[in-house]
């Protein structure tokens, strides 16, 4: 473990009741050593992404040592992480650099590691498709290859990959379970593809305790600007607050299956606390076009005329859109009893409000 973690103890030192011990004699009165319990860790890559965020959260609500993983100390979405989560410690290290990655697990020696890191943005992947494979896909390679030599025989690292429903792309079947051949279209999608089928290999071919969850759209107030949800619940409370006059948007017909962030990382944990490691669809099982969720979210501005709002622009149109995506989730309701907590329209009042107070408050700084 790393210096100064691994084991809590039962009583603190000094505060063993007494009348627990009762004695006769001075050297009866000296209690035994108190019980130790060993304190789970955990490795976060992607930390300061939305998912990072809620996972880590949950974790140090389940008592972990949480340990996040950041692409050098210059990074500037590092100071969120320091300023709000200050029981994380960042240790610095790069999807791009195996000796990285072995170093950090060398340091951290975790139980458990959750792949979260990737160039996550669809768009962005066309533009950047050889640093995505690099990253999304090698980085997969990258970190298990790490796990293998730090873990050695028995090895006790649990890994968790983040895998996408990006991956079905071009569905082969309506609604996609673990057993749905994949058809990405987009770069981010065929590197997910090959960080899926990498996990299956290490796990096959080396016996590591590694699986991969396959979410689907997963939103949250904490998702980036540049995502179509965030971009569209931000660009509401501006134009309800008199400070944005449209919202230019691509696409209107694509149909996703959305959740909220904070369920989908339960499911990402109960997944390392299974006997054998296995892969699971996480999903909602309901599906709603973009043009729907464009609508709720005026619609929970107290907006009711949002088409005078709306203009298309075919800049923001894909090269290979991916018409339609719902989820199985059967197989983690059976085996995780996981299942969502949030629904769609309260996602959606959920980052409208976030976006909102956010603005609100920008707006009086600047006034």
């Amino acid at each position: 473990m790393a210096p100064g973690r691994g084991t809590a103890q039962l009583f603190s030192a000094g505060s063993v009741p007494t009348a627990l011990f009762p004695s006769t004699s001075p050297s009866d009165r000296d209690p035994p050593r108190p019980e130790v319990y060993p304190v789970p860790s955990a490795l976060i890559t992607g930390i300061t992404g939305q998912d990072g965020q809620y996972l880590a959260e949950f974790l140090h609500s389940m008592d972990y040592d949480v340990y996040g993983m950041i692409k050098g100390q210059q990074n500037p979405r590092a100071e969120i992480i320091k300023t709000e989560m200050p029981y994380v410690e960042l240790v610095s290290g790069d999807l791009q650099d195996l000796s990285s990655l072995i170093a950090v697990l060398e340091y951290t020696q975790p139980d458990e590691v959750y792949n979260l890191g990737a160039i996550s943005f669809v768009a962005l992947s066309f533009k950047q498709a050889e640093l995505t494979a690099n990253v999304t896909g090698l980085g997969v390679l990258r970190m298990l290859e790490a796990i293998k030599l730090v873990g050695g025989a028995d090895n006790p690292i649990r890994f968790y990959q983040a895998s996408s429903s990006e991956m079905f792309g071009k569905v082969r079947e309506t609604p996609q379970n673990e057993e749905t051949p994949f058809y990405p279209r987009s770069p981010y999608g065929t590197a997910k593809v090959f960080g899926h089928h990498t996990t299956v290999n290490y796990r096959e071919s080396y016996g590591l305790y590694a699986c991969s969850g396959i979410l689907f759209n997963h939103e949250s107030p904490r998702r980036g600007i540049e995502f179509v949800t965030r971009k569209v619940t931000n660009a509401v409370a501006r134009i309800k607050l008199g400070l944005q006059h449209e919202l230019v948007l691509g696409d209107l017909s694509p149909k996703r299956d959305w959740g909220y962030a904070g369920d989908y990382v339960k499911a990402m944990w109960a997944m390392l606390q299974q006997d054998e490691p296995q892969d699971f669809v996480i999903a909602t099982g309901r599906t709603h076009s973009v043009e729907t969720m464009v609508e709720l979210a005026f619609k929970a501005a107290g907006i009711d005329d949002w088409r005078d709002y709306i203009r298309q622009d075919e800049r923001f149109m894909r090269p290979a859109e991916v018409d339609l995506l719902v989820g199985d989730c059967s197989k983690a309701k059976e085996i995780l009893g996981w299942e969502p907590e949030v629904d769609f329209e309260q996602l959606i009042a959920m980052m409208v409000e976030n976006d909102m107070a956010l603005e609100s408050a920008k707006a009086g700084r600047q006034a």
